[in-house]
């Protein structure tokens, strides 16, 4: 059986064998739940690395009278996770998906598999929204803007991006249903 107080203490000790065993023992489960916050396994597998090297440089800082050495790892793993989806990389990727999704609907429509004349509905459809709607989902999901920028971009407010982006997207719903 593994003493991991023995492994932590040499950890601290800044004992390179003891952090590889750490690391042996403890990344896959790291990188798992890293990557049930963030749906990306290589970016998974990137902020684990950078887990452990926070582990390497703060070992001093884990107290074994407040938890495990496995929460107080799983707790800096899930706050890099965090932080990422909160970065602007994050987003943008996460926007570039959306973008991904309605450039495929109007640019691909013989893709293999799928029925060229649901793509024709589909440009159809979009081609039929209120203009303001067009505007919107073309900002929103083209251009790749925030909200906010759009907001700025068509001078009006925030609130009324956000109710239209939402009634847009539903009445497109709607139409795709219908038809």
């Amino acid at each position: 059986m593994i003493d991991i107080d023995n492994l932590v203490s040499k950890l601290k000790q800044k004992d390179v064998n003891a952090f590889e065993k750490l690391h042996e023992m403890y990344s896959k489960n790291i990188c798992g739940a890293i990557n049930v916050i963030v749906n990306d396994e290589a970016i998974a597998k990137e902020l684990c690395q950078d887990v452990f090297l926070k582990v390497w440089e703060k070992s001093d800082m884990y107290d074994k009278s407040k938890g495990r050495f496995f929460t107080w790892l799983l707790n800096i793993a899930r706050n890099k996770a965090i932080d990422y989806t909160r970065s602007k990389a994050y987003k943008i990727k996460k926007k570039n998906h959306s973008i991904d999704l309605f450039v495929s609907i109007g640019e691909k429509p013989t893709e293999i598999g799928k029925d060229p004349e649901e793509y024709k509905r589909l440009r159809f459809m979009l081609k039929t929204l209120k203009d303001k709607c067009i505007e919107i989902i073309k900002n929103l999901y083209f251009k790749g803007m925030t909200q906010a920028d759009a907001a700025e971009s068509l001078s009006i407010p925030l609130g009324t991006v956000k109710s239209r982006n939402r009634n847009c997207i539903k009445e497109l719903r709607n139409k795709m249903s219908d038809g």
